[in-house]
């Protein structure tokens, strides 16, 4: 293959068409038309259709672009990992998944030791359902999970999980709604507006059993799979929430709310899953030792 070719069908399908492209790549459109054509003649498949006057991917086009979008991309990594050496500074990937039922600032928490490394870092973080992070993991596309639970025994994933550190939850809501809430904590909860976190987060089915022990019955306004939004009808006084407690003074003063009381017998745990049972990547070091020495410690 000529990956000049294959260059300039990539330039032209991100550009929108050849007039554009041709202006990115300094060359005439009708340079660039037929180095198209010498790729499409390799192939054996046409790369793009007239629409009107501009150029819409075929099929076949679009499963070309994947691949070179794949490509370029690691041609660009490569030219970074040859430059870093020869700079003498090289510098070190790291993966991370975390599972959308953490909280960004406990996750921000939990990952930020990591680049107060001595070498120099690059964190590719990614964000989604926890099943959905293990199976990247499985394909040692990411170094490490971060969730709040740990990997089920049934899973068919062969990764270990870390313990970090757990967390009692706290109630918070506005000045407003507090000046309304009667008697003392969680008392003070009963027939109150409150948003709670989705079916599937971790602290859920406890917070349930908790609320019938204590006989507590508030009006559930809203039920959140995403933690940022809970928190945002929080503080406009839509309800109740809880959130942890290791993150009170943060939630309070970021956001102008009240802290109603907090229970040990809500707690929010974190865990690093990765495919090694003894924890060796620099990065996996650094973030177990700070959470279990400073952010639960």
């Amino acid at each position: 293959m000529n990956f000049k070719h294959l260059h300039y069908f990539w330039v032209t399908a991100k550009a929108g068409g050849v007039m554009r492209a041709g202006e990115q790549l300094h060359t005439t459109p009708q340079t660039l038309s037929g180095q198209i054509h010498l790729l499409e003649e390799w192939l054996g498949r046409k790369l793009f259709k007239k629409r009107g006057r501009n150029l819409e991917l075929t099929e076949d086009g679009r499963i070309a672009l994947a691949y070179a979008d794949q490509i370029f991309a690691l041609g660009s990594e490569l030219e970074s990992a040859v430059r870093a050496a020869r700079g003498g500074s090289k510098v070190l990937e790291f993966s991370v998944g975390v599972a959308d039922s953490v909280s960004k600032s406990i996750a921000y928490r939990l990952l930020e030791p990591a680049l107060s490394l001595s070498m120099p870092v690059r964190m590719i973080c990614s964000e989604g359902k926890f099943p959905d992070l293990l199976a990247q993991l499985a394909l040692n596309k990411l170094d490490l999970v971060i969730a709040d639970e740990p990997m089920s025994r049934r899973l068919s994933v062969k990764a270990f999980n870390h313990a970090l550190g757990h967390t009692a939850m706290g109630f918070f809501c506005t000045p407003e709604l507090r000046s309304t809430l009667l008697g003392p904590f969680p008392q003070c909860l009963n027939d109150q507006p409150m948003l709670i976190q989705g079916a599937h987060a971790s602290v859920r089915q406890q917070l349930e059993g908790w609320l019938t022990r204590h006989q507590i019955h508030p009006r559930i306004l809203g039920e959140f799979d995403d933690g940022a939004l809970m928190t945002a009808f929080g503080r406009e006084g839509r309800g109740v929430f809880m959130a942890p407690h290791v993150l009170a003074a943060e939630t309070v003063a970021q956001f102008g709310v009240e802290l109603i009381g907090h229970t040990d017998e809500l707690l929010e745990e974190f865990f690093a899953v990765t495919v090694e049972r003894r924890i060796t990547h620099p990065c996996v070091v650094a973030i177990t030792d700070a959470a279990r020495g400073r952010l639960f410690g």
